[in-house]
């Protein structure tokens, strides 16, 4: 083993001593993890953007399925998605009146344009228009597609993440030009568009928040680790608990590390993990906006 500088070495036993690691072999556990060399990177602010699917899926919390976490422990799986569990909140709004002017949100992901902010940026970078609204015939027609039956029918579906900063996200799932398109042309002749309309509500749970922290290191390990003789070596030759998780779908994208920490060996490695990069999911998450106040 390469032999560690003193003056690291020193901070090493003090963050030992800080967590109560008294034996041998989490500090050793605690020294290796250190020394890791992974592409750990900073996890970023949500983006501005139109598209629900543009940030970390966090809603997914509320209902994670029973397989979604892996690991080699099935009690172990399981008691970590029993902590993530209530870390979001989901709650229905009752319809009400509400101009949709006010959204400003589309389903689903960039479909290969530019950065979209708002509605007017997307209608204006699409390479082929399907709809073109040049008097207030067309805007009745988009609209109509959209949304059958405007301004009666059924409410409209929306809803709202806390991390999104309370942007408003339409939540249909066909014809996203029209409606954006129609949107964006009522804002531009200032066109009022009250309807009802129906919102879930996402949002982090501070105390669920807190919880989560006292019982598990949550860090973000890029995927490459999974492939890394060192990192592996730790886990394998120690018999470290923990369980992974895949929220976003993507190859390449982070997952999520929960070792608990009644587990002195998983302590250690968080610990050490954190000192050789990897970001904090808890502290990452009590970063984002907060619930408002009803």
């Amino acid at each position: 083993m390469t032999p560690v500088p003193a003056s690291l070495s020193e901070r090493l036993a003090a963050i030992a001593q800080r967590l109560g690691l008294s034996g041998r072999a989490p500090r050793q556990v605690l020294e290796r993890a250190s020394q890791l060399h992974l592409p750990f990177q900073a996890l970023s602010a949500p983006p501005e953007s139109i598209w629900w699917d543009d940030a970390l899926p966090l809603q997914r919390l509320v209902e994670l399925p029973r397989d979604a976490l892996s690991g080699p422990v099935q009690d172990d799986k399981q008691a970590a998605r029993a902590a993530l569990m209530g870390v979001v909140r989901t709650r229905r709004a009752a319809p009400a009146e509400l101009d949709l002017r006010q959204v400003d949100g589309l389903p689903g992901s960039n479909p290969g344009l530019p950065p979209c902010a708002r509605f007017e940026d997307y209608v204006a970078a699409l390479p082929h228009r399907q709809v073109r609204i040049i008097g207030y015939k067309d805007f009745l027609k988009a609209i109509g597609h959209a949304l059958p039956g405007f301004p009666g029918g059924a409410p409209v579906a929306l809803q709202r993440a806390a991390w999104r900063g309370g942007r408003l996200f339409w939540a249909g799932d066909q014809h996203t030009e029209a409606f954006a398109s129609a949107i964006a042309y009522a804002r531009f002749r200032g066109l009022a568009l009250s309807t009802q309309a129906e919102r879930l509500d996402h949002e982090l749970d501070p105390q669920a928040l807190s919880a989560l922290d006292q019982r598990y290191h949550v860090l973000a390990m890029p995927s490459q680790a999974w492939a890394d003789a060192g990192f592996m070596g730790l886990l394998v030759e120690t018999g470290i608990p923990y369980a992974r998780l895949s929220l976003l779908r993507h190859a390449g994208a982070p997952e999520w590390l929960m070792l608990p920490k009644q587990d002195a060996d998983a302590t250690a490695l968080g610990a050490g993990l954190r000192l050789a990069g990897a970001a904090d999911v808890v502290a990452y998450l009590r970063g984002l906006p907060a619930p408002r106040r009803r």
